[in-house]
C-alpha cells in the first residue's frame, strides 16, 4: 500500500504544470528591489521579455515605489493626437504585439524622472493594467502660495525641493531632472486656499489679468519670489496658484493601435501631458481611475492637461466610476480628426491634409473605411465614399483614393470625416471637479451615455462642439443621453472657449443654416442644475433637443457675470421639447431666447415658470 501511494504521488508531481511560474511573471524575481530609488526601467524590460517568451498571463508589480530614469528607455516615433510633436518618445514601460495579458501593480507607486510616458500600449489585445499610482517627484508644473499682495508686487512661496527654480533675465524659470521651462504669460490659474476651486472669473483670463508677462521676478529669499509689476487683477492673499510651464510632449498612458484594454484602480497624480491618450483604438474601459492631485504632498493640482483624451477610436468607450480634480485640461475628450481636401487629383482621388499641428502623421484611413464629405460653410455632410486606398506624402499631407467618384460638388476647402473611427461612448458614476475648462467634449456619432455623474466643472460641465474650421476635431452627435447628473453651481464660475451654458452645443459654423443641422438627438433628462447664473443650456444648429423633467435650483455662492441672460438660447434649431422641468427658487431667466429659431420649432409646455422670452435676434 505504501508503494503504491509513493507511485501515485510521484505520477502526480511528474504531471502537474507549475501554474505560477509560467502564467505569472513577478518583477522581484527579475531583481528589482522596490524603494531602492534604483532605476526600474531595465528590469521591467526584462519582465516583460519573460511575459512574451513564456505566454504568460499575468505580470506582477509588488507593492512598494519604483523609479523610472530616462536612462534605458525605448524611445519611439509617436505621432500622438493633441500633443506637441517630437522627435521621439520616450517609453519606460512599452507593451507591443502582446496579448492577453494583467499587470497588476499590486498598489504600487510609479515614480518618474524628466520627461516620459509611463505606459505604452501599442498593437495590443486584451490587456489589463490595475492598481498604480503614478507621480513625479519633481513635476512639469508648479504651485506657490500667495503670501503678499499690494500695488506693485505679488509674493509667492514656491517648495522648492518639489519645484526647483531660478531667476533669468527676470522671469520666473523652473528647473527639473534634465530640463527647465519659463512660466508660461498666461498660465497661471489661482485655486481658492479653502475650497480648492478655480476662483471664479479667473479662467484663461488668467488670475493677473492682461500685461501679465511685465512681471520682473526677484527673490526676498530662495523659496519666496516677488513678482513686480502693478497687475491688473491680484490673486487673493493665502490663496494658492498652480503655475503652468513646459510642453506637452508625452501622455501618461498611450494607447494606440489597440483593441480591449482595461485600466482600473489607477491613480494619476501627474503627466508630462495627456493623462491617459487613446488613439485609433477599440474597446476601451477605464473604472476608478483618479485624476487628481497628491495631498499626501499638499498639492493643489494634478495633471498636466487632460485627464481621458480619445482621438479616432472606435467600439465601445466605458468610463465609470472615475474622478477628475485639478486638471489643466478637460477630464474627458471624445472627437475624431478632420482633414481638409486641398486638391481634386482625379475624379477618384484628392490631396487632403491634417490641418491642426498637433494632429498630424496618422494613418487616417484604411482601405473599406466610410467618409463623409463636409461642406465647409454650413458644416454638413452632403456625401459619402468608400476608401480604396490611402498614402501618405509626408506627415501633413496625403492622397486618397475611393471606390467610386467623388462627387462633382466637392471642392477644396472642403473636409472629410472618417466615419469607422467613431465610438460610442458610456460615461458613468463619476465625479467632475474644478477642473481648468470643460468637464465632458463629445464629438461622436456614435451612442452616448452620460448618467449619474456629479460635475463641479469650472466652465462648461459638457461641451458639444465640432468643427472642420478651427481643431478640426470631427464627430457630429447623432444620439447622446444626459440622465440623472448633478451639476453643481461651481460650473460655469469661468470662461473659457466655447462656454455657452453649463450644457454647451456649440459647433464652430461658419454660415449657419437651419435647414442643414449639424447635431442630432440630445436627449438632457432627470438631471439636477444648480445655477448661480442665467445660461443652463446653449444649442447651436441642432435637430431634435430634449429638455425634459430637470430639476432647476438656484443657487446665491457667486456672482451672476455671463453675458448671456437667459436660461436656455437655441440657434438654428429645430424640433425642440422642453417638458416637466420644475424650478426651484429665483431661477435667473425662466426663459428661452431663439435666434434664427421659428417660434414653431418649439414645443414648450405649460405650467413649468419657462417662457420664450426673445425671439430672432
Amino acid at each position: 500500500m505504501g508503494r503504491q501511494f509513493i507511485y501515485f504521488l510521484l505520477l502526480c508531481l511528474c504531471n502537474c504544470r507549475p501554474v505560477a511560474a509560467q502564467d505569472t511573471v513577478n518583477v522581484a524575481a527579475v531583481g528589482y528591489i522596490p524603494g531602492s530609488r534604483n532605476n526600474a526601467v531595465p528590469f521591467v524590460q526584462k519582465a516583460i521579455a519573460a511575459c512574451k517568451a513564456s505566454n504568460s498571463k499575468v505580470l506582477i508589480f509588488p507593492k512598494g515605489r519604483y523609479d523610472f530614469w530616462p536612462e534605458y528607455t525605448t524611445k519611439k516615433n509617436y505621432f500622438e493626437s493633441n500633443t506637441d510633436v517630437i522627435p521621439l518618445r520616450r517609453c519606460p514601460i512599452l507593451f507591443e504585439q502582446m496579448k492577453n495579458l494583467t499587470i497588476d501593480c499590486q498598489g504600487a507607486d510609479f515614480v518618474f524622472h524628466d520627461h516620459m510616458q509611463p505606459f505604452t500600449i501599442d498593437g495590443c489585445e486584451n490587456i489589463t493594467i490595475r492598481n498604480v499610482s503614478i507621480d513625479w517627484d519633481i513635476p512639469m508644473t508648479a504651485q506657490a502660495q500667495v503670501m503678499a499682495v499690494t500695488s506693485n508686487y505679488i509674493d509667492l512661496a514656491i517648495n522648492v525641493t518639489e519645484s526647483p527654480y531660478i531667476i533669468e533675465n527676470g522671469k520666473l524659470v523652473f528647473v527639473g531632472e534634465g530640463w527647465k521651462s519659463q512660466l508660461w504669460d498666461w498660465g497661471a490659474m489661482e485655486f481658492d486656499a479653502a475650497t480648492k476651486l478655480i476662483v471664479q472669473g479667473t479662467g484663461d483670463e488668467s488670475c493677473f489679468g492682461a500685461d501679465f508677462d511685465k512681471y520682473v521676478a526677484t527673490d526676498v529669499h530662495y523659496g519666496l519670489v516677488r513678482l513686480n509689476y502693478n497687475f491688473k487683477r491680484k490673486p487673493a492673499l493665502g490663496n494658492y496658484l498652480v503655475l503652468r510651464h513646459g510642453a506637452r510632449d508625452h501622455a501618461g498612458t498611450f494607447i494606440t493601435g489597440s483593441k480591449n484594454i482595461t485600466i482600473e484602480n489607477m491613480n494619476m497624480f501627474h503627466n508630462a501631458g495627456l493623462g491617459i491618450l487613446s488613439q485609433y483604438s477599440e474597446n476601451l474601459t477605464f473604472k476608478k481611475v483618479f485624476a487628481v492631485p497628491n495631498t499626501a504632498k499638499n498639492r493643489i493640482f494634478s495633471g498636466h492637461d487632460d485627464g481621458l483624451h480619445f482621438s479616432n477610436c472606435k467600439g465601445q468607450i466605458t468610463i465609470d466610476s472615475c474622478r477628475f480634480v485639478a486638471l489643466m485640461d478637460d477630464p474627458v475628450n471624445v472627437h475624431g480628426t478632420c482633414v481638409k481636401i486641398i486638391k481634386k487629383l482625379s475624379d477618384k482621388k484628392l490631396l487632403c491634409k491634417f490641418m491642426h499641428e498637433q494632429s498630424i502623421g496618422f494613418i487616417w484611413a484604411r482601405q473599406g473605411d466610410s467618409v463623409g464629405f463636409i461642406e465647409n460653410e454650413a458644416m454638413n455632410t452632403f456625401a459619402f465614399g468608400i476608401v480604396d486606398s490611402w498614402k501618405a506624402i509626408d506627415v501633413t499631407t496625403f492622397e486618397i483614393t475611393f471606390k467610386d467618384a467623388i462627387p462633382k460638388v466637392t471642392e477644396p476647402g472642403d473636409a472629410l470625416e472618417n466615419l469607422d473611427w467613431t465610438p460610442s461612448v458610456l460615461i458613468k458614476n463619476s465625479f467632475f471637479g474644478s477642473n481648468r475648462a470643460r468637464g465632458i467634449l463629445i464629438s461622436t456619432p456614435g451612442k452616448v451615455i452620460i448618467e449619474n455623474n456629479t460635475f463641479e466643472s469650472s466652465g462648461s460641465a459638457i461641451l458639444i462642439p465640432g468643427d472642420a474650421n478651427g481643431w478640426f476635431e470631427s464627430g457630429a452627435v447623432k444620439d447622446v443621453t444626459i440622465r440623472n447628473n448633478i451639476f453643481n453651481d461651481p460650473c460655469l464660475t469661468s470662461m473659457y472657449q466655447f462656454c455657452e451654458g453649463i450644457i454647451s452645443i456649440d459647433p464652430e459654423i461658419p454660415k449657419l443654416d437651419i435647414a442643414k443641422p449639424f447635431h442630432r438627438n440630445i436627449r438632457i433628462e432627470g438631471n439636477t442644475f444648480n445655477p448661480f447664473d442665467y445660461p443652463v443650456l446653449y444649442a447651436k444648429s441642432t435637430e431634435g433637443l430634449f429638455f425634459n423633467n430637470n430639476i432647476i435650483r438656484r443657487s446665491h455662492r457667486f456672482i451672476p457675470f455671463h453675458r448671456r441672460k437667459c436660461m436656455i438660447t437655441l440657434e438654428a434649431c429645430k424640433k425642440i421639447q422642453v417638458t416637466g422641468n420644475q424650478l426651484q427658487g429665483d431661477v435667473l431667466g425662466k426663459n428661452i431666447q431663439l435666434i434664427s429659431t421659428p417660434v414653431s420649432e418649439v414645443k414648450l409646455a405649460k405650467h413649468q415658470g419657462i417662457v420664450i422670452s426673445a425671439l430672432n435676434q
